[in-house]
């Protein structure tokens, strides 16, 4: 009776499988989250309800705890979950799944004999998000939400190598907006801040995914662009400063109208470092930005 009482009482998932993987007890912590009673699920096999866990890997843990009496450990940073049970998302998080850490081992009858498996399931949903948040605190920029200009220098290092490896084609854009100061002193800076925000909201919406766009300091932003060549690249930054023409950005029902300067530069055989791609598309940004502003230039040499 008190077994009975605690197995449903804690505060976490308890399944016990027979030697045919059919669900023999199943408590009120998978009922609730499941939303499937244990008069539904006793006595089933565990497939019949999640077929998606008939995959080699949990086969293979469930074979090694009714054979050897191992045990095995799940973590959610590896296996995400084992029950693809909907999360309560209570920390704003976006998993659609609940992110659980969970153990299995044998059940022994009188005489030392494995007859059950058991898995205990603990929803670590709040810690998996509350890392997710110290992650892209590390990595984005706060105001902006876009990577940081750490994050940048990390992943162009990474993405030069590669490429400079493979001779794969590699460029970047650097770009400033125009005469920001001006809309900090004209509008405030509370407008300032919407004007970056909207502007990289803006760009991020128009390149690929698997470019990296970050906020380099202040109002510069710079953008990789794996397996692009100069052409390509060049051709994206005027789209870019077309768009950015051409749109009108609303603050306060204020109408304000911005610009931007950016510089690109290609990744070539005698590039000795990503620092010094770096360096190449800052000094073409700074050629837009002597030259009248409101322009792409692209340096190859």
């Amino acid at each position: 009776m008190i077994f009975a009482q605690i197995f449903d009482m804690v505060n976490v998932g308890i399944v016990i499988l027979d030697k045919e993987l059919k669900v023999y007890k199943w408590n009120r912590w998978m009922e609730i989250h499941s939303k499937i009673s244990a008069q539904e699920i006793i006595g089933v096999t565990i497939f019949d309800f999640f077929p998606e866990m008939k995959n080699p890997r949990f086969l293979r843990n469930v074979k090694s705890v009714l054979t050897f009496g191992n045990f095995a450990f799940f973590s959610q940073k590896l296996h995400k979950y084992i029950f693809p049970f909907k999360a309560s998302n209570s920390q704003g998080t976006h998993f659609k799944y609940m992110r659980q850490s969970c153990t299995m081992g044998p059940l022994r009858d009188e005489n030392n004999r494995i007859q059950y498996v058991y898995i205990m399931v603990q929803d670590v949903t709040d810690v998996a998000a509350y890392e997710q948040k110290l992650i892209e605190m590390s990595i984005k920029d706060g105001l902006t939400g876009v990577y940081n200009r750490r994050f940048l220098e990390s992943r162009l290092a990474e993405e030069f190598e590669r490429h400079k490896r493979y001779l794969r084609p590699l460029s970047i854009i650097m770009q400033d907006i125009d005469f920001f100061k001006r809309i900090n002193d004209t509008y405030s800076h509370p407008c300032g801040d919407y004007i970056l925000k909207t502007f990289a909201s803006l760009i991020v919406s128009t390149i690929r995914k698997v470019d990296i766009f970050a906020r380099y300091g202040g109002e510069e932003f710079c953008c990789v662009l794996p397996e692009t060549g100069l052409e390509s690249a060049t051709k994206l930054a005027e789209h870019l400063r077309m768009k950015v023409e051409d749109e009108i950005f609303r603050f306060n029902e204020t109408e304000i109208k911005i610009t931007v300067s950016q510089g690109v530069a290609e990744l070539k055989k005698e590039t000795v470092s990503a620092e010094e791609l770096l360096r190449r598309a800052d000094d073409a940004l700074y050629e837009a930005k002597e030259t009248g502003r409101n322009k792409v230039v692209g340096q190859c040499k």
